[in-house]
């Protein structure tokens, strides 16, 4: 029976590596090659404001609405370990805590950064990362995150509507 269950985690755990949904044939990205490298620019741009604590230039990244967000570690146990910052001025007072707390580093990995067109004026990067940060508990250890950014296109431009960072737990240990 072990061993059943063994050889069926693994088998899960290689299907799993590979995306369980696939784009239906002949689907076409609503944004074009240029749009996405735009974006793909700009999540860049965001990477490189957040590492140098530019916090009116990272103001600016952002969608100007009561309606953008910021999922990041809380310092108040009152709003959970992970929280949700909604409009500009929580989001503006959580990055300046955050960068304040000492270095920012964020290093994507941007051979697996993904971006695609949801719309023709909504999209979506995924990124893996590390994060080292001396934040509410966090002990300055470059540390597995996931970044997830909702873009939405103003004008012509193309701003933060929601940014979500999910810290990566372990892996469990394997038990005998």
């Amino acid at each position: 029976m072990r061993r059943s269950l063994c050889a069926a985690a693994a088998a899960l755990a290689a299907f799993s590596a590979e995306p369980l949904y696939a784009a239906p044939a002949g689907y076409a990205d609503p944004l074009d090659a240029p749009t996405l490298e735009t974006i793909r620019s700009q999540f860049a741009e965001l990477m490189d404001l957040a590492n140098r604590h530019d916090l009116k230039a990272l103001h600016e990244m952002f969608w100007q609405s009561p309606s953008a967000l910021l999922v990041a570690k809380s310092a108040i146990a009152s709003e959970g370990n992970w929280a949700g910052f909604w409009g500009n001025a929580a989001i503006d007072q959580k990055l300046h805590d955050i960068a304040a707390s000492g270095p920012v580093i964020l290093q994507p990995d941007f051979s697996k950064l993904k971006v695609v067109g949801l719309t023709d004026s909504v999209a979506e990067t995924y990124a893996p990362m590390t994060i080292t940060v001396s934040y509410a508990g966090q002990d300055g250890t470059a540390k597995p995150f996931l970044m997830i950014i909702d873009w939405i296109k103003i004008g012509n431009d193309w701003k933060v509507a929601s940014e979500i960072i999910l810290p990566v737990p372990p892996a469990p240990s394997r038990a005998g």
